[in-house]
C-alpha cells in the first residue's frame, strides 16, 4: 500500500474538528492587557476629570479615532493568524480614519491665527506622546502575541505588524483617558506616530517570535 492510500485510509474515520473562533480568543487576551495597562496608566499618569471631558466633542473624536486603528488592527490579526491569510479591508480602514481626521486638522489650521498654529500642532506634549502610547500598548501586544504564537500565520512581519497597530490603538485609546490635548492636528500626528510606531515595532518582533 502506498503511503497516499494509507493516509487517506487512516483519515476516513477522522471525526471533523471545528477550528475554534479565533477573534473572541484574541479580545479576551487583549482585555488582560488592558487591564495591566489600565493598572500602569492610573499609578504612572493618572486620570483626567473624566465627567467633563465625555461631555467634550474632542474627547469622542479621539477615542473614536485610535479605536478605528484598533479595529482595523483586529481584523487583520483575525486574518492573518492563520495559514495564507490576507490583510483584507483593514488598511482601508486607517486610510479612511487618517484622512477624516486630517480634513479636520486643516480645518482646524485655518481656523487658527499663524501665531497659534504651533502650539496646534505640537499641543504641550508632543515629545512624550508617542512613547507613553508604546508604553500603554505594550501589554496588550505582549497579550495578542502570546495567543498567536499558538496560530499558524505565515506572513509573519505583516501579522505582528497587525499585532502591534491593535496594541498600539487600544494603548492610544487608554492613554486618552489621561492627556487632554483636544486638536485634531495633535491627535493625527502624535497619535497616529506611536500607533505606527507600535506596528512597525510588531513587525520585527513578529518576524521573529511567530515562527513556528
Amino acid at each position: 500500500m502506498k503511503t497516499d492510500e494509507l493516509i487517506g485510509l487512516l483519515g476516513q474515520d477522522a471525526p471533523a474538528i471545528a477550528a475554534r473562533p479565533f477573534a473572541p480568543r484574541l479580545l479576551g487576551a487583549a482585555l488582560v492587557g488592558v487591564a495591566v495597562s489600565g493598572v500602569i496608566l492610573v499609578g504612572w499618569l493618572g486620570l483626567r476629570p473624566l465627567e467633563p471631558a465625555m461631555h467634550s466633542p474632542p474627547f469622542w473624536m479621539k477615542a473614536a479615532y485610535t479605536a478605528l486603528f484598533a479595529l482595523a488592527g483586529l481584523l487583520a490579526s483575525v486574518r492573518l493568524a492563520r495559514p495564507g491569510g490576507r490583510i483584507g479591508p483593514a488598511l482601508g480602514l486607517v486610510v479612511v480614519a487618517v484622512a477624516w481626521l486630517a480634513m479636520l486638522a486643516m480645518m482646524e489650521t485655518m481656523r487658527t491665527p499663524a501665531a497659534g498654529q504651533p502650539h496646534l500642532w505640537l499641543g504641550w506634549s508632543w515629545k512624550m506622546c508617542p512613547l507613553r502610547i508604546l508604553a500603554l500598548a505594550a501589554p496588550v501586544f505582549v497579550a495578542a502575541l502570546w495567543l498567536m504564537r499558538r496560530m499558524a500565520p505565515t506572513r509573519l512581519a505583516l501579522t505582528g505588524a497587525a499585532a502591534g497597530l491593535f496594541a498600539g490603538g487600544v494603548g492610544a485609546t487608554i492613554y486618552g483617558l489621561y492627556c487632554e490635548e483636544t486638536a485634531a492636528a495633535f491627535v493625527v500626528v502624535w497619535y497616529s506616530l506611536g500607533m505606527a510606531a507600535c506596528a512597525a515595532i510588531g513587525a520585527a518582533v513578529g518576524a521573529r517570535l511567530l515562527k513556528w
